[in-house]
């Protein structure tokens, strides 16, 4: 997704974050029509479902900021810290255990994205920076909502279908006043970009509704192994050593709590 939206080219944040979406809504409506008999709506978790679209849709916006201004491993490498802050949130709201390797590993990655971050005197790329860690953290909120929804039993077709639903409508007046004509080389790619999150949105939604934020969550970090061969290839970038560090400590975090997992799972069940 993170390398359509490149191709993409100089086009708004908001004007790609509607066509993403609205890719994603289609795909999600004719999904629920289809199984239309097996779903039933349920008022209970309303408010946790507009908190999930509302975050959802400023990660976006962020993570779209970013992506247009940084090298395209930087900016999904931040976008990678939602994982951590999906774990926080999850502790938060829903009580679910975070022992203390699992916060060690929180603050370890913090520091890791602070090596990508890099705050210099230059705004722009510091804002830029900034913006790729909102995102994280909106991103983070918005998964701890799935992990609610998924609790209460909501269907997940229906989770995809109100958040893209919700980002169309909220980008759409912006769209509307400042509108970008665009070629048919950037709609192909901002159709491919909306594929991509919708096949992304579909499996992150059912993981998060079946399995707490502690078990999946290194999982989402193979995405930086192709965010930076794809920006290689496509871009020619070739990030820093600063970076790399940076990636390193973050992963490594990762994988580290991923293990302590497995370990705590096998002593408890002994």
């Amino acid at each position: 997704m993170n390398a359509f939206v490149r191709l993409a080219g100089d086009l708004p944040s908001v004007q790609k974050s509607f066509f993403r979406n609205a890719v994603a809504l289609v795909i999600a409506a004719l999904t629920l029509l289809r199984n239309r008999k097996d779903f039933h709506f349920q008022k209970e978790g309303m408010g946790f479902l507009v908190l999930r679209a509302l975050f959802g849709t400023i990660g976006i916006l962020c993570n779209f900021y970013a992506i247009d201004h940084l090298v395209l491993s930087d900016a999904s490498m931040l976008n990678k810290m939602s994982p951590f802050f999906t774990l926080l949130f999850s502790w938060i709201l829903l009580k679910e255990k975070l022992r203390p390797v699992q916060a060690a590993a929180v603050i370890t990655a913090f520091l890791g994205s602070l090596l990508i971050i890099r705050p210099s005197l230059h705004f722009t790329d510091f804002s830029a920076s900034f913006a790729g860690l909102c995102g994280g953290i909106a991103a983070g909120a918005a998964y701890a909502m799935v992990r609610i929804l998924g609790q209460k039993g909501m269907n997940k077709t229906f989770i995809v279908l109100f958040f893209s639903g919700f980002s169309c409508l909220c980008t759409a007046p912006f769209l509307l006043l400042d509108f970008h004509p665009m070629t048919w080389v950037q709609l192909l790619m901002l159709l491919g970009a909306g594929l991509a999150a919708a096949g992304g949105q579909f499996s992150i939604t059912a993981a998060y509704c079946y399995a707490p934020a502690k078990e999946i969550s290194v999982y989402d970090y193979s995405q930086i192994i192709f965010a930076t061969s794809l920006g290689f290839f496509l871009f020619g970038e070739v990030p820093d050593i600063w970076s790399f560090i940076g990636y390193g400590i973050i992963i490594f975090a990762a994988v580290g709590m991923f293990w302590y997992n497995q370990i705590y799972q096998k002593q408890k069940s002994s």
